[in-house]
């Protein structure tokens, strides 16, 4: 049975497999091997692929499409005249260029050398990639790069410029996918707007083809470039900082320039092979200078007008930043984003969005006025203390608000802040037209031949107790007419007006429709705002646009520097509109703009008189201004067309200018400025005279109230009103009265005074009696940390004020103390008789008594006491005289001196009645120096005359006889300060001057 079953068993065993069976079961495993082989590389590659792209974004057709055409477009500033002022400031200059405007030759070139197959392939030239490599790994002369264009551009546009791995792979993958979204034609169109070619000859560096031939060449045109040109260009893009012919400033660089060439060959060869251009065309091209057709160097804009470039991208990105505000939906919570950060967005989007900017600047009269800026002759030299004298200045067209010139400084490399717009200083008496007598005149406050009283005001000082401004002149002139008081720019006139007549409120909001921003709350505190004590000041640009409103006839346009700005399509995305406000009447402007003449002709500003050359072609008006110790000094003018403003300083206000010319520095160069621009651009100096409006009328008026004269009325003025404010009032300024004089002060006499010490004349009402002011000094000195004597703050008339205070000394019942060390002396042969006063508090005055040969002595003269210690009696040395003085006491009582020689103790007469000799000559008044007949500022005239003297503004140059207080002024003459003193600049708490 066992032996059966073996059998059956040995019978059952398969047959041994052929070697054919054996190899198609390896050929079989072998298949399974490499697929899973396959799978698992290909899983390798995805999932290293997957690692590398796995933060990438999967990129939309509509991303693709919106980032390859986006483009940082170079910005460009203009001139008036449409004339470039340069780049706006990038270090990039970029131009963009349609497909249709690239030349084939171009597109030729550029194929040629970096992706000959670029119209057939997908993205991605496997052919190249392994020719490149080939190329590398064996060093061969000729290495083409394995990238395409469309590698190249999905590089620049998405990625970084690193050289990795994972780069090359998201290269590969973002091209594939560019290929799918866009055309050939969109693609080397994008390529060539945004590939680097190094720098161009004003050393920008310049990205896409427009701007490679604009920056290299010079040509604004494609088509104006030749093979040799094209071929160079296409070279530039693989290094082209290492083949720029030009640096970084734009100088030529000959070790790059070599290499460059060395690569231009090379395309021009590779456009051979690839049949774009033929063996004549290669032999010519190379024959061609490429070096003598480079664009020659040019310094870049913000070389050249630093300082204009900057000012053009601050105001234009202001605004483009109100534009986009107005964009911005208030709820969107963006909008709350600080203003820094918003304002810089807009710079950055005016920097690379392809923005035309047109300016209004004149580039004649910018050059004018920076030949003076940039001319160190015209300025002091520089002090190792207080470093550079600067100075700023501003043209604006009156009748629009348009900037056509400004100076912005001295020097950019030293100081980058524009100084005529971006610095704020104390305006000193430049703000007095502006706070004080525009708005005066407007509101029919005053007329330019309205009586204005120059005498002390006391204000209250936190430091000081109190504090008495001063006038630059030292001295206070008392009452005056408005023109004069402007022309000579006395301080107490514009305090009273600011404070009093028209109030800081009124002053200031009428300051602020003139375009003045920098008003703070503390400058309605200041009651000496108005002569530069403000907690800021003003800008240069903001007090020029002031003045230029009255040139515009009260019409007040906000001054501009931007015309419009046109974007990269050519849209206008701003266009500014000229909007005029009436801020005050053309009476108003005339009135003023006649007084601002005066100023000029007969007035503080002598400098500008003195170096002005066109007066009889184009009239000028102005006002002069300095700060405290001459911190600043200002001078600001206008023509009939122009407003030009002008300021000299020192970077810090504390380094004060010095001497006479430094302190009409401002005057200096304002005149010098003006002649340089009427030589360089006449055609803006259209207007021969400033017009008369209708509502203006002249008139002869009191000139001690500005009233209507009447029979008493003997001092006149003659000058220019608006109709509405002609004075219907008769003259109540003046009276008749008897009076007794003491400490300058007019006093009613006492009972018993003697009368040949009384005075009998015409007095003046003035608003404030000088007897209240005394009061008033007398009660504010205990506060005073310091203060000038009484006699100081008296004005220069207060001997002709109307007494309403009796006379303050009293009787003591006793006869006064003799007057001591009485002497005589000769002085051009005649008699000078001095003594020392009595010490007695109740003397009235003195009397002077003469004996001749030993006769009987009679009275000569008298002095009031205070007055004087003086007799000038005008007796000859020759003849035999003998004098004594007595002091005299408010009830009568007479007290002698000893005599003087001769010797006899002299018994003295009881009112002894004066005699007249033949060849003596009395003093008026007890010897004091005779009154003057006028008082200053006022214009002595026969009403009754035609021949009124009166200023027309279109007489540019004035005269003697002009109303304003010129030869025919008392005191308005030599002795009359046009200048010098301190400006007030520290407000209520210095006591400093200003003009």
């Amino acid at each position: 049975m066992v032996e059966e079953n073996k059998k059956k068993t040995a019978k059952q065993r398969p047959a041994r497999r052929s070697w054919l069976r054996r190899f198609g079961s390896v050929v079989k495993w072998m298949f399974i091997l490499g697929i899973l082989g396959i799978l698992f590389a290909g899983g390798a590659v995805a999932g290293y692929v997957t690692s590398i792209v796995k933060d990438d974004p999967v990129r939309s057709e509509e991303l693709i499409q919106q980032q390859v055409s986006q483009n940082a477009i170079t910005g460009f500033a203009y001139f008036r005249d449409g004339q470039p002022i340069g780049q706006l400031r990038t270090e990039e200059d970029r131009r963009l260029i349609e497909f249709n405007d690239i030349p084939q030759l171009v597109i030729d070139a550029v194929l040629a050398i970096e992706d000959n197959n670029f119209y057939n392939h997908k993205g991605v030239d496997f052919s190249g990639t392994v020719r490149a490599v080939k190329q590398k790994l064996l060093n061969e002369s000729v290495q083409t790069g394995g990238s395409t264009l469309t590698q190249q551009l999905a590089r620049r546009v998405f990625l970084n410029l690193d050289r990795t791995e994972d780069r090359k792979v998201k290269e590969i993958l973002l091209s594939l996918r560019l290929e799918r979204f866009l055309s050939k034609q969109e693609i080397i169109t994008a390529y060539l707007n945004k590939v680097p070619f190094g720098n161009g000859s004003n050393g920008y560096n310049v990205y896409g083809i427009k701007a490679a031939a604009k920056g290299i060449f010079g040509l604004d045109d494609l088509d104006k470039l030749n093979i040799a040109q094209a071929a160079y260009l296409a070279g530039l893009p693989q290094l082209p900082s290492k083949y720029s012919a030009f640096n970084g400033v734009g100088e030529f660089n000959e070790t790059a320039f070599g290499r460059a060439m060395d690569r231009q060959k090379l395309v021009l060869r590779r456009m051979l092979e690839e049949n774009k251009i033929t063996t004549s065309q290669y032999d010519e091209a190379l024959l061609f200078d490429i070096k003598a057709s480079l664009a020659p160097h040019t310094k870049k804009a913000y070389a050249t007008y630093p300082y204009l470039m900057l000012e053009t991208e601050r105001k234009a990105a202001e605004i483009l930043l109100s534009i986009n505000e107005e964009k911005t939906d208030a709820t969107d919570p963006a909008a709350s984003t600080d203003d820094t950060v918003l304002l810089e967005e807009a710079r950055q989007q005016l920097m690379t969005g392809g923005y035309r900017v047109y300016t209004t600047i004149d580039k004649k009269v910018y050059s004018a006025m920076h030949s003076i800026s940039e001319d160190s002759d015209n300025f002091t030299k520089d002090s190792k203390s207080r470093g550079k004298e600067q100075t700023a200045g501003m043209m604006i067209d009156n009748k629009t608000g348009a900037i056509l010139g400004m100076i912005e400084g001295r020097d950019f490399n030293i100081e980058q802040m524009n100084y005529a717009t971006q610095m704020v200083r104390q305006p000193g008496s430049t703000m007095k037209p502006i706070a004080a007598y525009l708005p005066a005149l407007d509101a029919g406050l005053i007329q330019p031949a309205s009586i204005v009283d120059d005498a002390p005001i006391i204000l209250k000082d936190g430091t000081k107790g109190f504090h008495i401004p001063k006038n630059a002149n030292n001295r206070y002139q008392g009452l005056v007419t408005a023109r004069y008081a402007l022309n000579k720019s006395l301080n107490l006139p514009a305090l009273k007006l600011f404070n009093d007549k028209v109030g800081i409120e009124a002053s200031w909001a009428f300051t602020k429709k003139l375009g003045i921003t920098t008003i703070q709350d503390d400058d309605y505190n200041a009651q000496t705002g108005v002569i530069g004590g403000l907690r800021y000041g003003v800008s240069v640009e903001e007090l020029t646009n002031a003045y230029s409103s009255i040139g515009n006839k009260g019409a007040f346009n906000d001054a501009y520097m931007i015309e419009k700005i046109v974007d990269s399509q050519g849209k206008i995305v701003y266009q500014h509109k000229v909007n005029p406000e009436q801020v005050f009447s053309e009476q108003t402007a005339y009135l003023m703009t006649d007084m601002l003449r005066t100023v000029i002709t007969e007035g503080t500003a002598s400098t500008v008189r003195s170096n002005y050359k066109h007066f009889k072609e184009v009239p000028i008006v102005g006002k002069t201004g300095s700060t405290q110790n001459y911190g600043d000094v200002w001078f600001m003018g206008y023509t009939p067309d122009v407003t030009l403003g002008m300021w000299v300083g020192y970077k810090e206000q504390i380094n004060t200018l010095q001497g006479d010319t430094q302190k009409r520095q401002a005057q200096t160069l304002w005149a010098k400025v003006m002649n340089k621009v009427i030589e360089k651009q006449p055609e803006l100096f259209v207007t021969k005279a400033f017009t008369k409006p209708e509502g203006i009328v002249k008139k002869t008026v009191s000139a001690y109230s500005g009233k209507l004269p009447t029979d008493l009325t003997d001092k006149f003025t003659t000058d220019l009103f608006n109709t509405k404010y002609v004075p219907k009032d008769s003259d109540d300024g003046i009276s008749k009265a008897k009076y007794i004089t003491y400490g300058g002060v007019n006093y009613l006499p006492l009972e018993g005074t003697p009368e040949d010490f009384l005075k009998e004349k015409i007095v003046v009402k003035r608003e404030k009696p000088i007897q209240d002011l005394v009061k008033e000094l007398l009660a504010a000195f205990p506060a005073m940390k310091e203060h000038e004597p009484l006699e100081y703050y008296m004005p220069e008339d207060a001997k002709t004020d109307f007494p309403t205070e009796v006379d303050p000394r009293v009787d003591d019942g006793n006869a006064p103390a003799a007057p001591g060390g009485v002497n005589v002396s000769y002085s051009s042969g005649k008699a000078v008789i001095t003594f020392t006063p009595s010490s007695s508090s109740d003397v009235v005055g003195y009397r002077l008594y003469r004996s001749l040969n030993g006769g009987t002595f009679k009275k000569q003269a008298v002095i009031s006491a205070g007055e004087n210690t003086v007799f000038s009696p005008g007796t000859p040395e020759t003849v035999n005289a003998t004098f004594y003085v007595t002091a005299v006491d408010v009830a009568g009582h007479e007290t002698a001196s000893g005599s003087v020689s001769g010797g006899a103790t002299p018994t003295p007469e009881v009112t002894p009645t004066p005699e007249a000799l033949p060849g003596t000559d009395p003093t008026p008044d007890g010897g004091a120096v005779p009154e003057a007949t006028e008082d200053p500022g006022m214009i002595i005239v026969d009403p009754g005359s035609s021949d009124v003297p009166t200023g027309s503004v279109n007489d540019p140059t004035g005269g003697s006889s002009n109303a304003a207080g010129g030869s025919n002024n008392a005191g308005g003459g030599g002795n009359n300060a046009a200048g010098g003193g301190n400006n007030a600049a520290g407000g209520e708490k210095g006591a400093g001057k200003t003009k």
